[in-house]
């Protein structure tokens, strides 16, 4: 029997999900590739779900909004914003936030919009013992002080505040690129 806490957690999402405004066609086009995921998959917060699964990720920013903390993932080789698995947890702000303090050190961090700030499906290649997948990127925005000492996890090479005047001397991918572009729109 399933968990009805699951469906109302499945119904919230989608409602915050119809009232998401997207930033151009690209993002509409994933926002509607997510709602059908979450209306399809009773177990859409679940890791074990193997075509894919939701994730949270945080963009955590200066008030400023000249800087973002990045961590250099240790799988991808690349910058990405501080995120991940679900792992049953249907409140994805909460997941977020979970996975920034665990992948950066950092704390204090302040809710920098009131819903999802962007959203994004990106392929999982397949590695031994976990097939080909997607994650369906809910992420939020998070205000830091930039004196905050972020801490390496075990999941990253490296963790820094990296300016946004500097931010192509490092490998980024797309959607990063993009988080950056709506950061002056925030607050």
């Amino acid at each position: 029997m399933r968990d009805p806490r699951s469906d109302d957690a499945r119904v919230a999402l989608l409602d915050e999900l119809d009232r998401y405004e997207a930033s151009d066609a690209r993002e509409r086009e994933m926002a509607a590739r997510v709602r059908a995921f979450v209306a399809a998959n009773a177990d859409c917060f679940e890791r074990s779900l193997t075509i894919g699964h939701v994730t949270g990720s945080a963009w955590i920013v200066t008030r400023e909004r000249d800087a973002a903390l990045l961590v250099h993932h240790r799988k991808l080789g690349i910058w990405v914003q501080p995120g991940g698995h679900a792992d049953g947890e249907s409140d994805v702000r909460a997941v977020a936030r979970r996975e920034a303090i665990e992948e950066t050190g950092v704390e204090a961090l302040e809710g920098a919009s009131t819903g999802i700030y962007d959203i994004d499906v990106h392929a999982i290649a397949a590695r031994p013992g976990e097939p080909a997948h997607e994650h369906f990127d809910l992420r939020f925005a998070f205000f830091a002080e930039r004196s905050s000492i972020p801490v390496v996890s075990e999941e990253s090479h490296a963790v820094a505040w990296i300016a946004f005047a500097d931010i192509e001397k490092y490998r980024i991918d797309e959607s990063v690129r993009r988080l950056v572009r709506k950061t002056a729109l925030l607050g």
